[in-house]
């Protein structure tokens, strides 16, 4: 395939790197909390982009400690709760209020204060692993992560166990979710919302499209490509576009095959830019006309833009993963982060949430009442996957301790230029 597109700047010379990825390891206990960006929930402070990552190189402590204790629950006397989570991960009004926050806090009485606080799954564990190894209040009471960093808080016993009880609306939850190997029964985790990392181009200056991984490293796009800062995507990518199913049981060498052909790709420059969600910034500006990318990302943009990008799972397939709810060890009101688990477990509120936020809600009923909301979304296959689209994704398989820290370096290198 050829790529299409007008005049390019010089690619000639390799694109710069991010600025800001060789002062990460020493600005990074400093980093300032990710503001939101209107278009998309994984938005990084602006330019920060790839620095970002390179906390996955401290995220695995060495040395075993006690897991703490759980805090003392005093949710009957404050009916409050802090929620962290990414940006616009959530439905929002004109006026910048979320409109299901608010039916939580009328319907039970429980205040929320919503905050837009996870930039990255690293650089947000970066920030709160003391207090979490110490059992201390982080400053919220339910959080939403990226299931592969939920493994580690499990394993460690960062977080609380919840109550069923509580949250009975759990019996809606897709059967798929509900066993996976870091947390079997769901006892301290809840899926919030899924999705896919693919592949996306600039349908304006790429008529043509593009079908596959390989399609990224064609030489007319030099300089032009972006991918993602997040390993199990973009790596998971790499990985399927090589023959190896990233949920089966492979090994390093698997790994670092897709390592080596992702490294060539940045010192060859193909690779213009490797961000967290910045990512949204650089095609918008056309800085680059194609990346590896998070399928609700480019329906949000294309809803701002008019429907400038297209997203699909590239012919070797994708990654399929899912940000889940948790309560830290050190939260004072658990049971008030269940009962807003409970409520956003009700169909017609997942139904409103993924009308908004074009990810995969994780509860059964949801696709029905989008019947109501929005008939043509309830057909979506990036909101309602169905078998044959799920068979094209890959749920990248759960690490050892071992594992993140070994294989995290080597592609930390990578990002770090080293």
């Amino acid at each position: 395939m050829t790529a299409q597109f007008g005049d390019p700047p010089d690619m000639n010379a390799p694109p710069p790197r991010d600025p800001m990825i060789r002062q990460a390891i020493a600005y990074t206990r400093s980093m300032q909390r990710a503001k939101q960006l209107a278009l998309s929930r994984r938005s990084l402070l602006a330019g920060a982009g790839l620095g970002l990552g390179a906390l996955a190189l401290a995220a695995c402590s060495t040395g075993p400690r006690p897991a703490p204790l759980a805090a003392i629950d005093s949710s009957a006397s404050d009916r409050s709760l802090v929620w962290d989570n990414w940006p616009a991960y959530i439905d929002e009004d004109d006026d910048g209020n979320y409109p299901t926050v608010i039916g939580f806090e009328e319907q039970t009485g429980i205040s929320v204060t919503y905050n837009v606080a996870v930039d990255d799954n690293n650089t947000y564990y970066g920030k709160v692993k003391d207090q979490l190894a110490l059992g201390q209040d982080i400053g919220a009471d339910a959080v939403c992560l990226t299931e592969w960093m939920v493994s580690r808080l499990v394993r460690k016993g960062y977080v609380q166990e919840l109550d069923a009880a509580n949250i009975p609306n759990k019996a809606n939850m897709l059967p798929s979710l509900a066993n996976p190997d870091f947390d079997p029964g769901r006892a301290r985790s809840l899926p919030w919302q899924g999705g896919f990392a693919g592949i996306c181009w600039n349908k304006e200056r790429l008529p043509k499209g593009l079908r596959s991984v390989d399609d990224l490293w064609n030489p007319e796009l030099k300089g032009r490509v972006g991918v993602l800062s997040e390993m199990r995507d973009t790596i998971g990518v790499i990985m399927q576009s090589l023959g190896t199913d990233v949920s089966s049981n492979w090994g390093e060498a698997q790994f670092m095959d897709a390592v080596d052909l992702f490294r060539k790709q940045v010192d060859d420059g193909q690779v213009r830019n490797i961000k967290g969600n910045a990512y949204l910034n650089d095609l918008q500006n056309e800085d680059t006309l194609a990346a590896i990318c998070w399928s609700g990302d480019i329906t949000l943009i294309n809803a701002e833009a008019g429907d400038k990008w297209e997203f699909i799972l590239p012919d070797s397939g994708g990654t399929l993963w899912n940000d889940t709810f948790v309560v830290p060890m050190g939260s004072t009101r658990k049971a008030n982060a269940e009962a807003l688990m409970n409520y956003y477990y009700e169909p017609e509120v997942a139904a409103e949430v993924a009308a908004w936020v074009n990810y995969i809600t994780p509860v059964v009923g949801a696709r029905e009442a989008m019947e109501s909301i929005d008939p043509e979304l309830a057909n979506n296959q990036l909101i309602f996957p169905d078998e044959k689209t799920l068979e094209q994704t890959h749920v990248f398989r759960t690490l050892t301790a071992e594992e993140e820290k070994t294989l995290g370096t080597e592609f930390q290198k990578v990002l770090l230029g080293i």
